[in-house]
């Protein structure tokens, strides 16, 4: 791939509300995306205590690799007493996650009003849906 691929390019805006990161996903997130995301994220759940939102409404389309990079950043949050939440309002994205066997794993909120607060919520995945 050429240095002046679009793709290779960061794919992602961080900016911090209170004390919650919130990290914005642009585009693709897929094997040759996914490594600069995957040490921004480690970066991101080195400390303890984490608290990590992923807005990934402008995510166009995410493959294994990118779920593998969401998985890696949920359990490293969690290993370090931390929280990370999913944005998503993508019905394709949930039919994914299901299909994976996932659907219970993340915290996932329809908006970032919802996924900003503090107190943890359980958001349901309608088996129906999608």
């Amino acid at each position: 791939m050429s240095e002046n691929d679009p793709r290779s390019a960061p794919h992602h805006t961080e900016r911090t509300v209170g004390e919650i990161t919130v990290v914005e996903l642009r585009g693709e997130i897929d094997i040759f995306t996914a490594p600069s995301l995957a040490a921004r994220l480690e970066a991101l759940t080195a400390d303890q205590h984490p608290d990590l939102v992923l807005d990934l409404r402008a995510t166009a389309f995410i493959d294994c690799t990118g779920i593998g990079v969401l998985c890696r950043a949920r359990n490293r949050a969690e290993a370090r007493h931390g929280r990370l939440r999913l944005v998503t309002d993508s019905v394709h994205f949930r039919r994914i996650l299901r299909a994976v066997g996932l659907a219970g794993v993340f915290e996932l909120h329809p908006s970032l009003g919802t996924a900003l607060t503090r107190t943890p919520q359980a958001v349901a995945v309608p088996a129906a849906a999608g």
